[in-house]
């Protein structure tokens, strides 16, 4: 499938300000891109970057006061795999490979160790394998209401359990959450998401089992297969779209994603529990 997609950003500078994005798609074995382009306007000068193995694509721009404009498009080949996920194990810390470990600790936004003892409650009983996944997700979607506005960048995922409110982020930290206190690693996952409504950039997260990281969102707001990645990290503060040091204030945002192949778009059944098993 390919899917056209654009973003255009554009902020108010009091002060000088440097600003971090992280809105370019990532290289990725599930998804390619075949085109890009990035438009800059009011800066004194940008560059561009990537960090760790996840290869997260970062652009950090110093502007001046007055209006900064960013734009930025790209044309993606996404292929996600779909599998059975049935017989999919938990795998015990004991086995896992050195690389995943870092995604069973606690970190800024999942304090998993804060709850422990809930979801040993909720979901310790369950089999221990993909399924258990799947019950976290749908407990999330349950008793969490998604209400925009209702968090903000201080939110956590102990919040978002006792609020009982959040947007995407706040589904995805969550889930994360979850799935490290039952020893389960998890990361946390940001993109453009085809179907959305409004438009925006959406969050998710992947855990590990099976020996694979597999997708996974709570919110069910779109189809998996429509998932476009931006960047992987431990929670929101590796990958936040864009982060500010200085005097700014947003003034607007347009994203938009289309379908360029709406034949090879998979049918799905009308069912809000239906989320097929994406292997990444």
């Amino acid at each position: 499938m390919k899917f056209q997609l654009r973003c255009h950003l554009t902020y108010n500078m009091a002060t000088d300000s440097t600003l971090i994005f992280n809105i370019a798609v990532c290289h990725h074995s599930a998804q390619r891109i075949l085109q890009e382009t990035l438009d800059i306007s009011g800066a004194r000068e940008s560059e561009q970057y990537s960090l760790g193995e996840l290869d997260n694509r970062y652009l950090r721009v110093n502007a001046p006061p007055g209006r900064l404009q960013l734009s930025y498009e790209a044309t993606v080949e996404l292929n996600p795999l779909e599998v059975e996920a049935e017989n999919l194990p938990e795998v015990p810390p004991a086995q896992l490979p050195v690389e995943v470990l870092s995604y069973l600790y606690p970190s800024r936004y999942c304090e998993s160790d804060r709850l422990m003892r809930f979801a040993q409650t909720e979901f310790g009983d369950l089999l221990p394998d993909y399924s258990r996944v799947t019950a976290i997700c749908n407990w999330i979607y349950d008793n969490v209401a998604y209400l925009s506005g209702s968090t903000d960048a201080q939110t956590s995922a102990f919040n978002t359990a006792t609020e009982r409110a959040g947007v995407c982020r706040d589904f995805a930290h969550l889930g994360i959450a979850f799935c490290r206190a039952l020893n389960i690693p998890a990361r946390f996952v940001t993109g453009y998401a085809y179907g959305l409504k409004p438009p925006d950039f959406h969050a998710y997260f992947e855990a590990y089992v099976g020996s694979s990281w597999y997708l996974f969102d709570a919110t069910r707001l779109v189809p998996p297969t429509g998932l476009i990645r931006i960047g992987t990290g431990r929670d929101a503060a590796d990958v936040s779209f864009a982060t500010m040091f200085g005097t700014v204030a947003m003034e607007d945002m347009v994203l938009a994603v289309d379908c360029l192949t709406p034949d090879e778009w998979p049918q799905f059944p009308e069912n809000d529990a239906y989320t097929p098993a994406i292997k990444q």
